[in-house]
């Protein structure tokens, strides 16, 4: 028997919204839509893949509850968020004659749900946004909390705005369709929420991550669940960053420097690089005396077993160098007074923001984690 969908809620003052989960979820989520759409039409923005293969599934569930869909497709990966493809689907959306009243949709994953709600943000200063994600890494990460962003040559999402959805959809008949390397990726997400706060969360990847990517539906519901659940309690404590939200970005800084390295043209995919970043950040921690070794390697282990990398050496992508990561670095958007700010750990379940003042440090380290000297 299937279970039914379950609702989330993101508690922020005032503008409050629930994540609804599970199979069987946009169904159950329609009502909400529609009271959404007030022209009875809904606007969404989808890449060509996933135009492919769920559209049709969007469109069936908008004709039942008696919305027209007006869907633009855009190209599929990262290569999308640029300035040239934010002001081309702006464009479109305006010969669409989009109203501030009503919604527009991201049907897809990380890249749409961030060029979407961008677009979403600045068009006639805000619109309703709608987050449908359909890969896992969306569905527990990247369409709750309001992030939105483009990238630039100098390094990944340094240009967007905070713009909280509505309304997210993450239905996890969408994940049917996806591939193992992205399953893969979406699962780093996941274990990354247990590891910068969660140790008992850990403890329970450690023993069934294997099984929920091996394709154990109801583990991987589990964890789905338990990780939304987990990052929209850290969201409503700090919507905007400025405390307990940036251990989110446990792997990030490592992690987007060897995205902008690789390009953005599939080489490396996000999850792939978080979990290489946070292998580094915990050898990092090991490094400075900060972090207990077996932690480390219990998480190297694990990110292993599950098919990522767990280290800068092993990322796809390359090759790396350490110069060009510590440049990357320096224009990470945590950073204060000139002080790189890096999420480190403790241990396993426990992060804190760091404050590197010694670049030359930092750069030997990657040095050797490379393999250069």
């Amino acid at each position: 028997m299937t279970p039914d969908p379950q609702s989330i809620t993101v508690e922020l003052a005032g503008r409050s919204y629930p994540v609804l989960c599970g199979p069987g979820a946009l169904d159950a989520a329609m009502s909400k839509v529609v009271a959404l759409c007030p022209n009875k039409r809904l606007l969404c923005i989808s890449d060509q893949t996933v135009a492919d293969h769920h559209l049709h599934r969007l469109a069936d569930a908008c004709a039942g509850a008696g919305l027209t869909l007006r869907s633009l497709i855009i190209p599929p990966g990262e290569a999308q968020k640029s300035f040239a493809q934010l002001e081309s689907l702006c464009a479109d959306l305006l010969a669409l004659e989009v109203e501030r009243g009503e919604a527009i949709a991201a049907f897809g994953g990380g890249v749409v749900g961030d060029l979407t709600g961008f677009a979403s943000a600045i068009l006639k200063r805000g619109t309703a946004f709608i987050q449908i994600p359909t890969t896992l890494l969306a569905q527990v990460d990247s369409s709750v909390g309001g992030k939105t962003a483009i990238n630039m040559p100098a390094g990944k999402n340094l240009i967007g705005a905070f713009h909280q959805p509505a309304l997210v959809i993450a239905d996890s008949a969408f994940l049917q369709t996806l591939p193992a390397r992205q399953m893969r990726a979406g699962y780093a997400e996941i274990l990354k929420l247990a590891v910068l706060g969660d140790a008992d969360f850990f403890d329970w990847l450690d023993t069934h991550g294997v099984d929920a990517l091996g394709g154990d539906a109801a583990l991987m519901g589990q964890a789905i669940t338990r990780s939304i659940a987990g990052k929209a309690d850290i969201v409503a404590c700090d919507e905007r960053e400025h405390g307990v939200r940036a251990l989110l970005n446990l792997g990030h800084s490592f992690g987007h420097a060897l995205e902008s390295l690789a390009g953005y043209e599939g080489a490396l995919v996000h999850g792939e690089a978080v979990a290489a970043g946070m292998g580094t950040a915990f050898a990092y921690g090991v490094h400075l005396g900060l972090c207990p070794k077996d932690d480390y390697e219990r998480l190297a282990n694990h990110l292993t077993a599950c098919g990522l990398p767990a280290s800068l050496s092993a990322a796809p992508g390359g090759p790396y160098t350490a110069e060009a990561m510590i440049q990357i670095l320096k224009n990470d958007k945590k950073n204060q007074s000139g002080v790189l700010r890096l999420v480190l750990p403790r241990a396993l379940g426990d992060a804190f923001v760091y404050e590197e003042h010694d670049l030359g440090r930092l750069e030997a380290f990657l040095d050797v984690q490379l393999g250069q000297s």
